[in-house]
């Protein structure tokens, strides 16, 4: 048995759950029954099909609908690994901290070829870090202050599946500088991210110890997944960019948010027009049932 999910960004209407069924149909589902609407903007339609025909039948370009089709089995997740910058803040740090050091368009062009997939990720950032030597370090705790915004309905995401029960994980190919405090408020249980190498209240340009790249994402999902006795079916990940699609493609379910092009195909589910509390709709969990603080 199959679900899909329509998430409207304003106000779902009976008859679009009605054309989406129709869709489905004709892409070989047999329609078991629709669902109510829930918070005037969700409802799922219970099939059975094809998954990758169905996911294919979906998406309507000219709506501000999000659609995901998934197994009714394991829809509520135990476990969610989420990128950091666009993901679950607005912003790419290193962009931001280079506007303190006077060179935010060189930064933010490397980082933007990055995430398409058209860099080494490695080098990349490490080039990046070395264009950020001498910069103080105060510089950093003033970007969080003045341009580090949380993802509009991130805490509420994180916090509500917090308190069902979920493991919850920040992972960054950014900087633990960064990571660590975005986790504490958004509620996450931890955080794993790159770190600053720093000398005399300086940036030296380097790195200390390992880096968090594109497959220490996808390790980190299964060795967490695995230590929670949980299978990959019951995690879901998300991400933007191109260093996410491991751990995307590794997760029961991949959720590509606001994404680069490469990451979107990678994923299960492509949010395009709504916030974060989409992965709760997605999950069954309306607004009664979100834990907000």
């Amino acid at each position: 048995m199959l679900i899909a999910t329509l998430i409207a960004a304003d106000q779902l209407e009976k008859g679009e759950l009605s054309s989406a069924a129709d869709r489905l149909a004709e892409a070989g589902a047999r329609i078991e029954r629709i669902g109510e609407i829930i918070d005037g903007k969700a409802g799922d339609i219970f099939c059975q099909g094809d998954i990758k025909a169905l996911r294919k039948a979906l998406p309507i370009e000219e709506t501000a609908i999000d659609f995901v089709v998934q197994p009714v089995e394991n829809r509520e997740k135990k476990l969610l690994i989420s990128d950091m910058d666009s993901t679950m803040i607005t912003v790419e740090c290193i962009d931001e901290l280079a506007g303190y050091a006077g060179i935010k368009d060189q930064i933010a062009e490397i980082t933007e070829r990055a995430m398409l997939g058209e860099l080494d990720f490695e080098e990349a950032l490490r080039g990046r870090v070395a264009l950020l030597a001498g910069l103080e370090i105060s510089a950093i705790d003033r970007c969080l202050q003045e341009k580090v915004e949380i993802m509009p309905g991130a805490k509420i995401l994180v916090r509500t599946m917090a308190s069902r029960g979920a493991k919850t994980i920040l992972v960054s190919g950014g900087f633990t500088r960064f990571a660590d405090p975005v986790a504490r408020d958004i509620g996450f249980d931890c955080a794993e991210a790159n770190i600053l190498a720093e000398n005399d209240a300086l940036l030296t340009g380097k790195l200390a110890g390992s880096i968090v790249d594109a497959q220490r994402k996808a390790e980190l999902l299964r060795q967490s997944a695995q230590s929670a006795g949980l299978s990959l079916a019951q995690c879901m990940a998300v991400g933007d960019g191109a260093n996410d699609i491991p751990m995307i493609a590794l997760a029961g379910t991949g959720v590509a948010y606001r994404a680069k092009p490469k990451a979107a195909a990678a994923a299960d589910v492509a949010i395009r027009h709504n916030d974060l509390s989409a992965l709760l709709y997605m999950q069954g969990i309306g607004s009664r049932e979100w834990t907000i603080d």
